[in-house]
């Protein structure tokens, strides 16, 4: 428990303005892509099936769908405004670690896909340390005595 909370008090006092900008671009992009699977969850569905995880029923199937479209809606609004980034972030870490290393990697053509997939990740574990930043509904909810 003293780890999480040292790594988040070194993330609250290191964390450059520009960082603000790059995180509510991420939720920008988050809540895009669950828009896009929310418009086409048959795309999501074909993905998912070819991943071949392990032996899914059709019910795990369609949790697994509104689990992945919803984590990237919800997560992504509170990533933009800065509210629960850690834990926003936290909850799309296995949906985006699965898009790198279950449908991007074994997919054989050239994918630019695989590079975005592993920079959103890479930003994700970035915030899950760094949390959300001075600019963020956090910052502004939490009282100055305890920044």
């Amino acid at each position: 428990m003293k780890l999480i909370s040292t790594i988040e008090n070194w993330g609250d006092k290191h964390h450059p303005k520009l960082l603000d900008l790059i995180r509510v671009l991420l939720g920008v992009f988050l809540i895009f892509k669950g828009i896009l699977f929310y418009d086409n969850m048959t795309s999501l569905r074909d993905m998912i099936i070819e991943a071949k995880l392990v032996n899914l029923s059709s019910g795990a199937i369609t949790a697994l769908l509104y689990y992945v479209t919803y984590a990237h809606l919800v997560g992504g609004v509170l990533i933009f405004i800065g509210l629960f980034t850690r834990l926003a972030s936290l909850i799309q870490i296995p949906i985006v670690f699965a898009a790198v290393f279950l449908v991007n990697i074994p997919n054989k053509a050239v994918n630019s896909e695989l590079w975005l997939s592993i920079l959103i990740l890479a930003l994700l574990l970035l915030f899950v340390i760094i949390g959300s930043g001075p600019l963020s509904l956090d910052r502004f909810l939490t009282p100055d005595d305890k920044i």
